[in-house]
């Protein structure tokens, strides 16, 4: 197979040239739409699989990630078939969503809203596909560690939706020598007819024009719930530095996850109605134990926990609900109420002018925050009313239920009341 010169029918365009001719170990590629950044991708992890495969003690690995499996699937499945379907002896496996070839390199397609499956797995390269859509754990936990071993590459892509993980990739880029950064605006490269751009910007609204095709960071997220009052927090510095206040008791409020993610957001409230929001937390695939022993940890001396109201529900496993088990580990929660989703979003909307966020401790919540937005029906062109679901909902969820959940618990000294001859 060494021997055998196989040609891809991949033909690049002038801007995907110059792409390959500049990469780095690790590249942030930002691009307009119909640009061909996953056609482009794709292709390289196959070409890097038929040419790195031989050069490693064990099997080469490559893996192309978007924000949610499905994703990867529609945009990318058909593009992998197509171009190493012309590699003799190629195999693919549809349940799976992966290519063998005959080398021993394999190519796979995940979702990164379950990065935490990937634990334990190695890849000489890797491709991150609309990074932002992605929580920047995915990189920082698992994948990063992911390409140690062998000094694997990454390429980054996607069209900016605000600051969020693919911002911070590509503020950093020019800062390490092993990273490098190329935008591709449409108003450049002439790769969409002028015509058709003078008439998506007619159709398009100024944020979604300037965020689709001139790749601004800048520009609103297109159907967010809370991107404003975000950005109001961060111009009015309530995105701080917001220390834990002794003085002050701790809250807590979750959205338990059990095939997904655990949310958790520490909340102080302050005089005049004010919230410190001083920290965050979430992992996957963990049981109540190890959120037991994260609040024993942390050293905060808690006020109440706050659980949403399916948290009732029996286990078929052990017939206890969730809320039993937390008690069984010391921690006595407090049902959020069952409203509807969009009254808790608007509750959600009258809280945050009130909260200051710590901007370390809380970094992945504040962006799932910004990010939480409207599903979109492709097909009418439009959104739905109720919420897209990905990796920014469960923080999104938690805080929802603080919104309408948190009530102060007025203490009692019952020793005091008796001196006083009062109960």
């Amino acid at each position: 197979m060494a021997d055998r010169v196989v040609t891809i029918p991949f033909k690049p365009h002038k801007e995907q040239s110059e792409i390959i001719s500049d990469l780095a170990r690790f590249t942030v590629l930002i691009c307009h739409r119909r640009f061909g950044k996953t056609v482009l991708a794709v292709n390289w992890l196959v070409r890097k699989a038929m040419e790195d495969g031989d050069k490693y003690s064990s099997p080469w690995r490559g893996a192309y990630l978007a924000p949610l499996l499905k994703q990867a699937k529609s945009v990318a499945w058909d593009y992998l078939k197509f171009y190493a379907g012309t590699i003799p002896g190629v195999k693919f496996n549809e349940a799976e969503l992966r290519a063998d070839l005959p080398n021993g390199s394999r190519i796979s397609l995940y979702g990164a809203d379950s990065y935490e499956a990937l634990r334990g797995l190695y890849f000489m390269g890797l491709v991150l596909d609309e990074v932002a859509q992605m929580p920047m754990s995915a990189w920082t936990k698992v994948l990063r560690p992911a390409l140690a071993d062998h000094r694997g590459w990454g390429l980054f892509l996607g069209t900016p939706q605000g600051k969020n993980a693919l911002y911070d990739f590509w503020n950093s880029a020019p800062s390490d020598p092993e990273w490098a950064r190329m935008m591709y605006k449409a108003s450049q490269t002439d790769l969409v007819d002028p015509e058709e751009l003078d008439s998506a910007r007619k159709t398009m609204d100024a944020d979604e024009y300037e965020q689709e095709f001139e790749c601004s960071f800048t520009a609103a997220i297109r159907g967010a719930y809370y991107g404003h009052l975000m950005t109001d927090a961060d111009e009015d510095k309530r995105i701080t530095d917001v220390p834990y206040d002794p003085t002050l008791l701790v809250s807590t409020v979750w959205d338990l996850g059990v095939s997904d993610s655990t949310s958790i957001w520490f909340v102080q409230a302050g005089p005049g109605g004010k919230y410190a929001v001083i920290d965050y937390y979430e992992a996957t695939g963990e049981g109540l134990p190890h959120y037991a022993k994260v609040l024993n940890k942390k050293g905060y001396d808690y006020e109440q926990h706050i659980a949403p109201h399916d948290a009732r529900v029996r286990e078929l496993g052990s017939g206890k609900s969730r809320i039993e088990t937390a008690m069984g580990l010391g921690i006595n929660f407090t049902v959020a109420p069952n409203i509807p989703v969009q009254d808790g979003i608007n509750a959600v909307r009258n809280i945050i002018p009130r909260c200051w966020f710590d901007r370390s401790k809380c970094a992945v919540g504040i962006e799932a925050l910004r990010h939480y937005r409207r599903e979109f029906n492709e097909k009418m062109g439009d959104f739905k009313d109720n919420p897209r679901h990905d990796w920014a909902s469960h923080a999104a969820d938690a805080f929802r239920y603080f919104a309408v959940g948190y009530r102060p618990v007025i203490q009692v000294d019952v020793s005091r009341l008796q001196r006083e001859g009062i109960g």
